[in-house]
């Protein structure tokens, strides 16, 4: 049984900084690629930022880039999402996952395992 357990949200103001942290288990982390996704009250799921298994290869969305920076532990098998410059438009559900691949990927129906998410607010 896989499991993602993010943790790290919570209430931060515009322009502070926050880390997201997504435990995995029960699968072998370092062989698959992982990505954030987050999801605002009526709107989709969107890509956030995704790392390649080996850490090497990072991609992210372009509102967040040069703000936000995706990474992995392997020792503990969990991946972060650091998010700085924190804008009212980035408060959402932050979604974990972990992708049927090595290779990175944006597309959310590439990715097998979900955690159930964690809220971030961001107060103007």
């Amino acid at each position: 049984q896989v499991q993602l357990v993010e943790s790290g949200g919570g209430l931060v103001q515009a322009r502070g900084s926050m880390r997201l942290s997504c435990v995995v288990s029960g699968r072998t982390f370092s062989d698959q690629a992982m990505g954030w996704f987050r999801q605002a009250p009526g709107k989709e799921r969107e890509f956030v930022a995704t790392i390649s298994a080996s850490g090497h290869v990072t991609a992210y969305a372009d509102s967040v880039k040069g703000r936000f920076t995706i990474s992995r532990d392997s020792t503990k098998n969990t991946v972060y999402l650091q998010m700085n410059s924190l804008k009212a438009e980035d408060g959402a559900v932050y979604y974990c996952a972990a992708a049927r691949v090595m290779t990175i990927r944006r597309d959310a129906g590439d990715y097998a395992y979900w955690g159930q998410g964690t809220q971030v607010t961001v107060s103007s």
